[in-house]
């Protein structure tokens, strides 16, 4: 099913039985921590889901009582409960018995004990007491009324596990897809290096492995287990909850084994970690760059974690987890500054969430995560994160109604290929500081763009191609009339003919580094470049460069783009050549013209190409990037692709931001972020009705009761130091 939403829900992560002394919580911290919550604003709690050895002390023991004083206290206060099950953390009464079960690291390298996620999640033994206990849980809660849906598992696809089963499994899968070795020597060149197979049982395990088409596989195949465990777990919960419990899952977006959007389509609604840094990570505008992991730093990158979260359903999503206070560990701490919580969480809400849940509650006293600091602190005193969230509960609760069913508005739509990740992970095109294959080179380049989207004033929706590749490409042209695709490596015939088509249709298509070099399999194509698009972009290149230091690059003569003095390409060059490529690409019709040159770069040597080139195709217009732009080159191709933003205020501050959503009967929700300690004035394009506003305001302020009125065109609005102000049109 799909969740239909009827408000942004407001919570945290709720252990109550990780607190008090040794563990041993009482009644009266239970009341004091419902009533906290209830206070401010809180409407969902998230329980459950780390503790099998709680919920099963011993084999067959069951212990299920526990949770229900919560349950009730939370239903008491109208605060609804996501029932997590515990399968992620084994106990350790389970593996002692069962030592088989352990994952494996690398063949025959069972994992070490003490964290968790240690286990082979195939094994028939794991998955029957993982099965019996989910069901147990279930059965005990399915009938109270404080629980509206289930989180399966948690933050699954945490490694590549190479047991022996698992290898097997995977022949398997292999000959079921190929049929006979001689096909998949083909298909994967296996004459290199004499790799040829005689016979399934040649195939060697993928420690060593060095073949980009087996580690291809490889990762699809391990990324297409961690979607069956979820699933399995899903349709295990479905047969046992009663009509409108839901079912998720909570999704770390970089985990290795994971193709989020297949994992999403076994689920009911998408929900994942939105993890930022705080502080000074979230000024806005910043010339940090910052490796993006399991935090994202800047504020672009904490829009594009809520862009990808749409995108894995292509609709809205729930945050399960994201900052309270300093996440990380004991030396990680960057509590954020007053507003913070209150910008990310809006940032969050416009962008498609419709349920913001901090991790955690209390801070923990012991254990891994000691100082991954809760609403409130190790002394449980509530102190300022526990204040702002409190005004931003009432907020959302006063005005989350009307989001509930907004659609988040988008001028740039973003391709995001899994494929391509692992592909371009497995074959690095981007160096390290070191010179080194970069494996994160598919998320740098992808993150270049959207960086500068995002820098321009744009809204971005990004889109994936099971989703919109069963579309009229002509439909998605329309709604949405300009489609980056960069970093689309291990690209099929036909997804290439849609993009294609999509240009022609009247979409302006962007082609971005490494796009279309590759097929499916992840061989190079025997076509000149960009492979399938190089006619109908008119232009082709056949030579690549490392860019070690960024290079310089220029507005074309008589060219449509504006670029300032410190435009560069950085980390790649594509010799980007205007005209019919040789040979011709026959994989289209033949161009009828070449293209223009948007940008060369200011090089003795790659001076002699392109940068940049656009040409008319159809109705549409084909662009190709052949570097991955600086941040001032993207942000001013960004503008050039859209002049206007769908947002329409004008002349605003640097620091600030807008982002808009349209509401099903029409109207436009307008979120304006001041991202600095500077009080901005803005103008306001149309005539709008406040719904949240803060101002310069007092370092503790009270909830605010009431929206800030109405305002006309043309009213000034003061922005106070990292502040919000929510206003829908009139």
């Amino acid at each position: 099913m799909s969740v239909q939403h009827d408000r942004v829900r407001f919570g945290a992560a709720y252990y109550h039985e990780y607190h008090g002394p040794g563990a041993d919580p009482t009644p009266g911290d239970l009341k004091r921590d419902l009533d906290l919550m209830a206070a401010a604003g809180f409407t969902v709690i998230r329980v459950g889901e780390s503790v099998w050895s709680t919920w099963e002390p011993s084999d067959g023991r069951f212990d299920l009582d526990w949770l229900e004083p919560v349950l009730d206290g939370a239903h008491e206060r109208g605060i609804d409960v996501v029932l997590g099950t515990p399968t992620y953390a084994v106990p350790p009464w389970l593996v002692r018995r069962y030592p088989e079960i352990a994952g494996e690291s690398a063949t025959g390298r069972p994992m070490g004990w003490g964290a968790r996620q240690e286990v082979d999640f195939t094994h028939p033994v794991f998955r029957w007491y993982a099965e019996r206990v989910l069901r147990r849980i279930v059965e005990r809660y399915r009938d109270h009324p404080a629980v509206v849906g289930y989180q399966v598992d948690n933050e699954p696809g945490l490694h590549l596990l190479h047991n022996r089963g698992i290898f097997e499994r995977f022949v398997d899968h292999l000959s079921d897809t190929y049929g006979d070795v001689e096909t998949l020597n083909r298909e994967w060149g296996l004459v290199y290096w004499s790799h040829r197979l005689s016979t399934w049982a040649d195939l060697w395990t993928p420690d060593g492995n060095a073949q980009p088409q087996y580690d291809l596989a490889w990762r699809r195949f391990q990324a297409s287990l961690t979607t069956e465990m979820i699933d399995w777990q899903a349709r295990a919960v479905r047969e046992l909850a009663r009509p409108g419990q839901w079912v998720t899952t909570c999704i770390a977006y970089e985990r290795p084994a994971l193709e989020d959007a297949d994992l999403a389509s076994v689920l009911d609604v998408t929900s994942g970690n939105a993890y930022y840094t705080m502080q000074d990570g979230l000024a806005h505008p910043s010339a940090a760059v910052v490796p993006q992991s399991w935090t994202a730093t800047g504020t672009w990158a904490l829009f594009q974690v809520a862009d990808v979260m749409w995108s894995s359903r292509d609709e809205p999503f729930l945050v399960t987890e994201t900052d309270a206070q300093a996440i990380g560990g004991p030396s990680t701490n960057l509590p954020a500054y007053p507003g913070q919580w209150r910008q990310a969480a809006w940032a969050l809400v416009t962008r498609g969430a419709r349920m913001v849940e901090y991790w955690h509650w209390r801070t923990l006293h012991y254990g891994a995560e000691t100082y991954w600091g809760g609403v409130l602190p190790h002394s449980g005193v509530p102190g300022r994160a526990y204040r702002e969230m409190a005004v931003l509960g009432a907020e959302l609760g006063r005005v989350g109604g009307l989001l509930a069913d907004a659609t988040p508005d988008a001028d740039v739509a973003i391709w995001h290929h899994g494929a391509s990740r692992w592909a371009l992970a497995g074959q690095p095109p981007l160096q390290t500081a070191s010179g080194e294959g970069d494996p994160l080179s598919y998320p740098r380049i992808v993150a270049s763009f959207y960086r500068g989207a995002f820098d321009a004033g744009l809204q971005v929706r990004v889109v994936r191609p099971q989703h919109v590749g069963a579309e009229d490409p002509a439909a998605v042209a329309a709604r949405l009339p300009v489609l980056v695709a960069a970093g689309f490596y291990a690209a099929s015939d036909d997804e290439l003919a849609w993009l294609r088509r999509y240009a022609e249709a009247g979409g302006h298509l962007v082609v971005g580094p490494r796009t279309g070099y590759a097929d499916t399999e992840a061989r190079a194509r025997a076509t000149v470049q960009p492979g399938g698009l190089s006619e109908a972009a008119g232009a082709w290149y056949d030579e690549i460069a490392n860019l070690p230091t960024p290079v310089p690059v220029v507005a074309a003569p008589g060219s449509p783009l504006t670029l300032d003095d410190d435009a560069t390409a950085t980390a790649w060059a594509e010799g980007l050549t205007p005209g019919t490529p040789p040979e011709g690409d026959r994989t289209t019709a033949a161009a009828d013209g070449e293209a223009d040159v948007l940008a060369r770069y200011v090089h003795p040597h790659h001076g002699a190409w392109a940068a940049a080139t656009t040409r008319a195709y159809g109705a549409g217009r084909v662009t190709v990037v052949g570097t991955v732009p600086g941040a001032s080159f993207a942000r001013s191709l960004a503008r050039w692709l859209v002049p206007q933003p769908l947002a329409g205020w004008s002349d605003l501050p640097p620091s600030v931001t807008v982002h808009t959503s349209t509401t099903t009967d029409g109207r436009r929700v307008h979120v304006l972020h001041n991202w600095s300690w500077d009080a901005v004035d803005v103008v306001t394009p149309a005539d709008l009705d406040v719904l949240a506003a803060r101002g310069d305001r007092p370092a503790d302020p009270p909830p605010p009761d009431e929206p800030g009125g109405p305002l006309d065109a043309g009213a000034t609005v003061t922005l106070g130091a990292w502040d919000v102000l929510v206003a829908v049109t009139r």
